[in-house]
């Protein structure tokens, strides 16, 4: 009885013991609809026996979160307001990880002929001069936050455009389904755009501009702002992330042959 006493003890705190390698990470809904999560997270596993808890949000909840000490680290791809949350103390620091782009998507007859546009800006105009049914993420997201700057650039104010704008406060892929049930035009990620199943009447009509280049990258909260949060796991998991282990699987993956991310961590 004692002997089975004592096992059931020793599994417990083996099991406790377990459960502690476990590390919330913030993740982009880009992120997560590109596929690359499935492939990134069993080698982590494998590797360095770390669980990756995800929460799935956009980049502007994420950093909410880590300034919450909600999380322990977070994954986004919104340069400027990663720099903030540094700056402000609640992330020890920005880490780039691995870059993609956006794109343009839309209706495959292309009403407003943004495919002939030498620039974003200029394609955002031809959108605005013809008003079709436009999506927005709406959400505070990376791709919300690109796409806003995007039609400032394009000396646009979306927060004066009529019903054609529709902001609907969803992630990626749900903004792609309506996109695609509206025949509407919308800024995405590439991966996202490539790994969408319900592609409808789009296409992707639009691309290549210096301006369209997305980066993501990791950062660690910061232990001084929440003693709690599992700085050693985060400094784990950044290291594997800037592997060479991490960067063959990140430009080795593909759909239908084409890539969805560039590695391109740098030594510290």
């Amino acid at each position: 009885m004692i002997a089975r006493i004592v096992a059931l003890m020793i599994a417990f705190v083996l099991g406790t013991a377990a459960m502690a390698q476990e590390i919330k990470l913030a993740v982009t809904t880009s992120f997560e609809n590109s596929g690359l999560a499935d492939v990134l997270l069993p080698a982590i596993k494998q590797d360095i026996d770390l669980d990756v808890q995800l929460l799935v949000v956009g980049t502007g909840q994420a950093l909410r979160l880590g300034q919450a000490g909600d999380v322990d680290a977070i994954l986004v791809h919104s340069r400027a307001a990663e720099e903030a949350f540094v700056a402000k103390g609640y992330g020890t620091y920005r880490r780039e990880i691995m870059y993609n782009d956006f794109v343009f998507i839309g209706p495959s007859n292309d009403p407003a002929a943004i495919a002939q546009s030498q620039s974003a800006a200029e394609a955002l105009r031809r959108i605005g001069v013809i008003k079709p049914a436009f999506v927005s993420r709406g959400d505070d997201s990376g791709t919300h936050k690109k796409e806003i700057a995007l039609w400032r650039a394009a000396d646009l104010a979306p927060e004066t455009f009529g019903p054609w704008y529709r902001a609907v406060g969803s992630g990626m892929g749900a903004s792609l389904n309506t996109a695609a049930g509206l025949d509407a035009y919308i800024l995405a990620d590439r991966a996202s755009w490539l790994n969408f199943g319900n592609k409808a009447n789009l296409a992707l009509l639009y691309a290549g501009d210096a301006s369209l280049f997305n980066q993501y990258a990791f950062l660690a909260v910061n232990p001084e702002k929440h003693a709690h949060v599992r700085n050693d796991l985060a400094v784990q998991l950044e290291n594997w992330l800037v592997s060479p282990r991490a960067a063959d699987l990140i430009n080795s993956y593909t759909i239908n042959g084409e890539t969805l991310f560039t590695f391109n961590a740098k030594p510290e």
